[in-house]
C-alpha cells in the first residue's frame, strides 16, 4: 500500500519522513515544532535519493513537500484501516448481483403498481398498501446490496488512491523544480502553519488569488473555465459563501469531497472535464438549483445525488452512464429539465415516474428498451426526446396519452409500429417527429400529413376503440341478462317436471277394501 519507490521515488521518500509513518523514536518525544521535520545530521547514512536530489534535505522544501502530500496520507491510513483491495473476480461478481438486485426490485415494483385494486379496499386505503410495500421491497434490496456496495467502494478508493499517488508524484516535482530554480520562498510561518504556503506552488496564479481573496471577502461567484486546472485544492471547499462555481472545460479528474461544504452553492458546472465519478458529499449541497456534469467519463451518479432536493436541472449528457440512481425520482421533486442523451441507458427507474415537476426530458442516443408502464404520470412534461435508441426502443407505454401538458416529442429512429391507442389524446402536442420508424398506425399517408392529422386520426381509432368496447360489454350484460333468464326457466321446468315425474312416479296407494265393495 506504500509508495512504491521505483514509480514514486520523491513520494516514497517524502512519506518515509512524515512523523506518523517514522519509527517510533527511543527516546523522550520533542515538542512538536522541533519534531515536524526529521532530517538525519550524518549525510553519509541517508537515502541515495539525496544524492541525486540534494534540495530534498532542505527542511522548508521537505515541509512544502509533506504538506502537499497530506491527502495521500490520510487515504493510505484509511486504506490500511479498511482492507487490502478485491479482486477483479470479487469486484465484477459484486457488479452483477447489483444489477441483479436493481432488476428484481424494478421488476416487483412494475408487478406492484399494476397489480388490481381488490374490491374490499377503497383507494386510499390501497395506496397505503401500495406505499408500504414499495417500502418493504426497496428495505430488502438495500440491505441486500450494502455488502456487494461495500466491495465496489472499496475497489474506487483503492484506484482513487492509485491516481492520488501519480499527481501526488508530480506535484513534487513541480515543488522541486522551484526550488531548483529558486523561484519559490518558502515563509517560516507557512511552513509551520497551513496550507497556504502550497498555494503558489501546487496552482496556478489565478486560483491562488481566488483562494486568497476568499479569506479576506466574501466571493459568491467563480469562474475557472478553461484553465487547464487538473486538480482542485481542497480549500475550495471552505468559501461558504459560494452560490456559482464554473469548473468547465478543464482536466480535473476528481473534485473533491470538501466541496461538500459549498452549502450555498446553487449552481456547478463541472463540465467537459475528466470526471469519472462524482463525489458523495455532493448530496449535502442542498441549495443547488442547477449541475451540469455533461461531457465527462461518468459510468453513474452517486446515490447521494438524490439528496440534492433544491436541483432544477440535471445535465448528465455525453458520458458513459448505464443507469440512474433508483431513487431518483423520489427525491428530486423540485426537477424541471433533465438531460441524459449520449449515454447507454438501457432503463428509467420506476421512480421517474414521479418527477411531477419535470418538463423537459432528453434521452436521445440511448439504449432503452421502453418506458416504465406509469410514465404517464408526468403531466407537466412538455418536451420529450426519445430519438435513437434504435432497434431497442420497440413500443410507448398505453398511459402515453395522459401526458396532457405535452408539446414537443421526438421518437425519430426507433423501431416503434404503432402508436399507442391513446395517443389522439394529446390536445397540445404541436411539433412531431417519427421519422425512421417502421409505423403501422396510424399508416404512412397520414404521417406525410404531419402531426394535426396523426392526431386526428388517433383521436378517431380511440373513439372507434371505445365504442367497441362498449359495444361488446353491452353485448356482454344482454347474453348475461339472457342466460340468466334461460337459467331460470330451466330450472323452473326441471323443478316442475321433477314434480310430476315424482307424483307419476310414486308407488301407488293401496286400494281401499271397502271403496272396492260391489253394492
Amino acid at each position: 500500500m506504500d509508495p512504491n519507490p521505483s514509480k514514486f521515488p520523491m513520494l516514497s521518500y517524502v512519506m518515509s519522513r512524515l512523523p506518523s509513518l517514522a519509527p517510533k523514536p527511543s527516546t523522550p518525544a520533542a515538542p512538536p515544532h522541533l519534531c515536524t521535520i526529521r532530517i538525519d545530521p550524518h549525510p553519509s547514512d541517508q537515502p541515495p535519493i539525496l544524492n541525486q536530489m540534494p534540495h530534498l534535505s532542505d527542511p522548508k522544501v521537505l515541509a512544502a513537500m509533506q504538506r502537499a502530500v497530506a491527502d495521500v496520507s490520510q487515504t493510505r491510513s484509511a486504506l490500511k484501516t479498511l482492507g487490502d483491495r478485491p479482486d477483479h473476480e470479487l469486484v465484477d461478481t459484486a457488479k452483477v448481483r447489483l444489477c441483479e438486485i436493481d432488476s428484481d426490485l424494478a421488476k416487483r415494483l412494475e408487478e406492484l403498481v399494476i397489480s388490481p385494486r381488490p374490491s374490499d379496499f377503497d383507494r386510499l386505503q390501497w395506496r397505503v398498501r401500495l406505499a408500504d410495500k414499495e417500502a418493504q421491497f426497496r428495505e430488502a434490496a438495500e440491505k441486500e446490496k450494502q455488502g456487494y456496495t461495500a466491495i465496489l467502494q472499496l475497489d474506487e478508493l483503492h484506484s482513487a488512491y492509485d491516481k492520488l499517488l501519480k499527481d501526488a508524484e508530480q506535484r513534487l516535482v513541480k515543488i522541486y523544480e522551484s526550488a531548483m530554480a529558486g523561484v519559490v520562498e518558502f515563509d517560516e510561518e507557512k511552513v509551520e502553519g497551513g496550507d497556504e504556503g502550497l498555494i503558489n506552488d501546487q496552482v496556478p496564479e489565478e486560483v491562488a488569488g481566488i483562494l486568497q481573496e476568499a479569506s479576506r471577502t466574501t466571493l459568491d461567484r467563480v469562474n475557472l473555465s478553461g484553465r487547464q486546472l487538473r486538480f482542485l485544492p481542497e480549500a475550495f471547499g471552505s468559501i461558504h459563501s459560494l452560490l456559482l462555481l464554473d469548473l468547465s472545460s478543464n482536466e480535473l479528474k476528481v473534485i473533491p469531497e470538501s466541496i461538500g461544504g459549498l452549502e450555498k452553492l446553487e449552481e456547478l458546472n463541472v463540465s467537459s472535464n475528466l470526471l469519472e465519478s462524482l463525489p458523495e458529499s455532493i448530496g449535502a449541497l442542498q441549495k443547488l438549483k442547477v449541475l451540469n456534469a455533461t461531457g465527462n467519463k461518468l459510468s453513474a451518479l452517486p446515490d447521494s445525488i438524490c439528496q440534492c432536493r433544491s436541483l432544477a436541472e440535471l445535465d448528465v449528457s455525453y458520458n458513459g452512464l448505464t443507469y440512474l440512481p433508483t431513487n431518483i425520482g423520489f427525491e428530486l421533486a423540485n426537477l424541471q429539465k433533465l438531460s441524459i442523451q449520449l449515454n447507454k441507458i438501457r432503463s428509467l427507474p420506476t421512480s421517474v415516474c414521479e418527477l411531477r415537476s419535470l418538463r423537459c426530458l432528453d434521452a436521445h442516443f440511448n439504449e432503452l428498451r421502453g418506458l416504465p408502464l406509469a410514465f404517464g404520470r408526468l403531466t407537466n412534461l412538455e418536451i420529450l426526446n426519445l430519438a435513437s435508441n434504435f432497434t431497442d426502443l420497440t413500443e410507448l407505454p398505453d398511459t402515453f396519452g395522459d401526458l396532457i401538458n405535452l408539446k414537443e416529442l421526438d421518437i425519430s429512429n426507433n423501431q416503434i409500429h404503432a402508436l399507442p391507442d391513446t395517443f389522439g389524446r394529446l390536445d397540445n402536442l404541436t411539433k412531431l417527429n417519427v421519422d425512421g420508424n417502421p409505423l403501422v398506425v396510424p399508416p404512412s399517408d397520414i404521417v406525410q400529413q404531419g402531426v394535426v392529422a396523426i392526431k386526428v386520426f388517433m383521436a378517431k381509432r380511440w373513439l372507434e376503440i371505445l365504442v367497441e368496447e362498449e359495444r361488446k360489454s353491452m353485448l356482454q350484460v344482454q347474453d348475461q341478462e339472457e342466460t340468466g333468464w334461460l337459467t331460470r326457466s330451466t330450472s323452473w321446468l326441471k323443478d316442475y317436471v321433477s314434480g310430476v315425474s315424482e307424483y307419476l312416479g310414486s308407488p301407488r296407494a293401496p286400494r281401499d277394501p271397502i271403496l272396492d265393495q260391489q253394492l
